[in-house]
């Protein structure tokens, strides 16, 4: 396993540091109420009007649905994303419509929307022990054929979700990356007032 280099320059909770994304998972099966747990986690995420325009469609590894999902990722994630314990993928509803109306709108922020809600289901998968990897190395169009998804949904990304494994498991070049990143400093992407000339 991975040991976590992160180093915060504020008071961060751990949890932050201990979300990453392996691509060495175990090949455990992940209990449905782990999973359950994990979505729960997810719909606590804010979003515009509280129209919550996410959805998620899954897969566990034994399941009957498995190899399709496996099947629309592109095959490089498909050499490692066969190891994890389940597939999920991330949708948004591009339309809105006021309570109670029928009149649906075009939505801005659907897409931001499904991101915090993956981030709340990726912070929740690592408080139970499991790790998260989203993607968007999906054959878009053979997903939204396979997957029944209707026009009016955006596919953002795909996500395998498991417990880490040994990095043995990956080609030699993934082992050599198998471990958390770093990130920018703050100064690099916050800024008071304008965008910065």
């Amino acid at each position: 396993m991975a040991t976590n280099p992160r180093a915060v320059t504020r008071a961060v909770d751990t949890l932050f540091l201990d979300r990453w994304s392996p691509r060495a998972f175990d090949s455990s099966a992940i209990p449905q109420d782990d999973l359950d747990t994990i979505f729960d986690g997810a719909r606590w995420a804010p979003s515009a009007f509280n129209y919550q325009p996410w959805r998620f469609l899954y897969a566990h590894r034994d399941g009957a649905d498995w190899q399709r999902f496996l099947d629309v990722l592109l095959p490089f994630n498909q050499s490692w994303v066969q190891n994890a314990g389940a597939i999920v993928f991330v949708l948004s509803d591009t339309l809105m419509a006021a309570p109670g109306s029928e009149d649906y709108k075009p939505s801005y922020s659907h897409s931001f929307d499904a991101g915090a809600a993956w981030a709340l289901l990726a912070l929740q998968a690592t408080r139970l022990g499991y790790h998260t990897h989203g993607m968007t190395g999906v054959d878009f169009d053979k997903a939204r054929a396979e997957l029944g998804v209707p026009d009016r949904f955006r596919i953002e990304a795909a996500i395998a979700i498991g417990k880490q494994g040994d990095k043995a498991v990956l080609p030699e070049a993934l082992q050599a990356r198998e471990a958390p990143s770093d990130r920018k400093p703050i100064e690099s992407f916050a800024f008071e007032g304008n965008f910065p000339a």
